[in-house]
């Protein structure tokens, strides 16, 4: 099975619902009616999510604010498993940071960080990294949707929630 990284926009007052009223997150992540999700808030950014992380921040799990929260970050809503661990949540402030911090990061600043030995020596998932065009265009692909994502979610004043499934 993948490990999927997700990100779902969310207003600051209903961040506020779930973190009172926790038990209603796995409704509001995986709706019965999917017709009734919209796209817009809901951004997937397939298996690049610790390579990302890793090339933001230098480290394979942690790292420093903000730059550590735009993929592995935020605070935890709850115990609850959504797939792969607990979602995390940023507020509308910490997404306005992190949106200005990822702005100053071009897409070849990123990927000039890439170091094939690094990636192997701190297992960044998946495994099987060869430092080739293609990885290095399925990284950025995904980094620049990541970009315009916060950049959106920050322009319009939203929280978001932060899961691996």
């Amino acid at each position: 099975m993948s490990m999927i990284g997700n990100y779902k926009r969310l207003s600051p007052e209903k961040l506020n619902d779930l973190i009172a009223e926790p038990e209603g997150l796995m409704e509001f992540l995986y709706p019965d009616d999917e017709t009734s999700s919209d796209m817009a808030s809901h951004l997937d950014i397939d298996k690049t999510w610790q390579a990302i992380h890793f090339l933001l921040t230098g480290d394979a799990w942690k790292g420093t604010p903000p730059l550590s929260n735009a993929v592995l970050g935020g605070t935890e809503l709850s115990d609850e498993d959504v797939g792969y661990g607990p979602a995390r949540y940023l507020s509308a402030s910490e997404v306005a940071d992190v949106a200005k911090h990822l702005s100053k990061i071009s897409q070849d600043e990123l990927i000039s960080r890439f170091d094939l030995n690094r990636f192997r020596e701190s297992e960044i998932y998946p495994d099987g990294w060869v430092n080739s065009n293609e990885e290095r265009d399925y990284i950025t692909e995904y980094y620049l949707k990541l970009v315009s994502f916060f950049q959106d979610a920050a322009r319009s004043g939203d929280a978001l929630l932060l899961y691996i499934n």
